[in-house]
C-alpha cells in the first residue's frame, strides 16, 4: 500500500531515523522518498509506485499543498526526487534559490485552461473583467500568454514564460488581472470573471480544460512536468529507474483513462 503524507514540513530531518543505516534505496528498509503535489500527480505516482512495486522496488509519497515545498525538501535531502515541475518553473527555481538540481525525465502535462463560472467565451468577458492568474512567476506568464492568444490583451513581442503584468502592451477592455497562489484559483472563480487554472488543480475541482475552457494550451506545451533530482543522483539507478516508471504502458493508459485528455503523459 503506498504510503502517504498530506503536508510535509519544512524539514523532515527527524525522518532519517526510520531508514536503515547505508541501506539501498528502494528496499522496505528505504523505500525512495518522492515529493508531489495533490491531486493529479500524486494519482499519478500511485500508480507508478504499484508498477515499481510489483518489480520490487519501494517508494514512498510525500504530498504537498504548494509549489514551493518540495524543492525545498529536495535540497534539504528530505526527498530523494520530485515529480511536479516543468522546465520553466525549475529554471526560475534554480535561478532564484540557488538549487543545484537535474531533471532525469519526464511525467505528464496538465493542461492550463481559463474557466469561468460566469462566461461562456473569452469574448464576454466585460469591461473591466477580473481575470486570477498564478502569482508564481512561471505559471503567471504562462496565464498571460494564454490570454494573449486567445485575443483578451497583448503582450510586448518577443515574450515567453517569463512575461509579468507589467509586460501588457494593450488592453482594450481594460481587464484586472488579479495574482493568486495558483492552488487557491479554483474556489477563486466564485469571486472573478475568470481565472487561469493548471489541470493538477482543475481535475480535481471537476473541470477538463478539454471540456470546461474558455481557452486552453495545446499539447505542444513546454510545459512538460519532470522527475527531478539533485545533480550528484542524476546518474543513480534508482533515478533512472523512477523515470522509467513513467514510461510504463499501464501508466500511460491509466493517465488517458483517469483524465480523459486533460492530462496527457510525455513520458
Amino acid at each position: 500500500m503506498l504510503r502517504r503524507s498530506a503536508l510535509l514540513l519544512p524539514s523532515l530531518a527527524f525522518a532519517s531515523p526510520l531508514f536503515a543505516q547505508g541501506a539501498e534505496i528502494g528496499t522496505a528498509a528505504r523505500p525512495l522518498r518522492v515529493g508531489v503535489t495533490q491531486g493529479v500527480h500524486a494519482q499519478t505516482f500511485e500508480m507508478v509506485a504499484e508498477v515499481l512495486r510489483r518489480d520490487g522496488f519501494q517508494t514512498r509519497a510525500i504530498e504537498f499543498g504548494d509549489f514551493i515545498q518540495p524543492n525545498a525538501a529536495l535540497a534539504a535531502g528530505d526527498l530523494d526526487a520530485n515529480a511536479y515541475q516543468h522546465l520553466p518553473f525549475l529554471e526560475a527555481q534554480r535561478a532564484q534559490r540557488g538549487y543545484d538540481f537535474v531533471p532525469v525525465g519526464r511525467t505528464v502535462l496538465t493542461l492550463m485552461g481559463v474557466f469561468s463560472r460566469r462566461h461562456r467565451s473569452l469574448d464576454a468577458l466585460p469591461q473591466g473583467a477580473r481575470v486570477a492568474i498564478p502569482n508564481d512567476p512561471t505559471n503567471g506568464g504562462r496565464a498571460l500568454l494564454l490570454l494573449a492568444e486567445g485575443g483578451v490583451l497583448r503582450l510586448r513581442p518577443g515574450l515567453d514564460f517569463r512575461a509579468t503584468v507589467a509586460d501588457i502592451a494593450e488592453n482594450p477592455r481594460r481587464i484586472r488581472i488579479v495574482e493568486l497562489e495558483a492552488a487557491s484559483i479554483v474556489r477563486a472563480l466564485e469571486d472573478v470573471d475568470a481565472g487561469a487554472v493548471t489541470g493538477n488543480f482543475a481535475v480535481p475541482a471537476g473541470l477538463n480544460p478539454l471540456r470546461d475552457a474558455l481557452a486552453r494550451e495545446t499539447e505542444q506545451s513546454v510545459y512538460s512536468v519532470l522527475v527531478v533530482v539533485r545533480r550528484r543522483d542524476e546518474n543513480a539507478p534508482w533515478a533512472r529507474r523512477l523515470a522509467a516508471g513513467y514510461a510504463h504502458p499501464e501508466v500511460r493508459e491509466f493517465v488517458e483513462k483517469t483524465f480523459g485528455g486533460a492530462v496527457i503523459s510525455t513520458a
